[in-house]
């Protein structure tokens, strides 16, 4: 009998993740320069993660030429931004403000949170994001994939420099 391996591997589902997640905290966190209305890199940690947030929202709906017929897909998707931004915006704060207190595994254990927080977050970015995709010219999908697989290539140049 012919055995079958499956070629979807645990790196390659790691790496999947990996660039989900890096997507997730650009979205909460780094909005482009452009989109940003801030004047650079010292102003944009400052700001509140909700600002940066509608920056990224902004930017995005630029730049995935959101059409008038998507605008009721892409509502739930900012939503979706919005909530999480929210999330880690609590976080965040409840870290920075018991961060003199903080032992070492107090530390990890709000990092675990945050970290929980993202990968929560993508698990309801998701859902709301594939209708938005399906409804997209592919055109729309292409430039999609640009913008959210635009780390790939950073991923696997670190794999290959290990």
């Amino acid at each position: 009998m012919k055995r079958i391996t499956r070629q979807f591997t645990y790196p390659t589902a790691l790496t999947v993740a990996v660039v989900f997640l890096a997507f997730m905290a650009l979205a909460i966190s780094s909005p482009s320069r452009a989109a940003s209305p801030e004047p650079g890199p010292a102003a944009a940690v400052s700001a509140p993660t909700s600002d940066r947030a509608e920056a990224r929202i902004k930017d995005l709906h630029a730049k995935l030429n959101i059409t008038p017929a998507q605008e009721e897909l892409w509502k739930n998707v900012t939503q979706v931004i919005r909530d999480n931004a929210r999330t880690m915006e609590t976080l965040i704060k409840a870290r920075s403000e018991k961060a003199s207190a903080m032992t070492a595994v107090d530390d990890l254990k709000s990092y675990g949170d945050i970290a929980e927080a993202h990968a929560d977050g993508l698990k309801k970015f998701v859902p709301a994001f594939e209708p938005l995709y399906a409804s997209m010219s592919d055109a729309q999908k292409k430039n999609a994939d640009k913008l959210f697989l635009r780390h790939r290539s950073h991923t696997k140049s670190k794999a290959k420099g290990k």
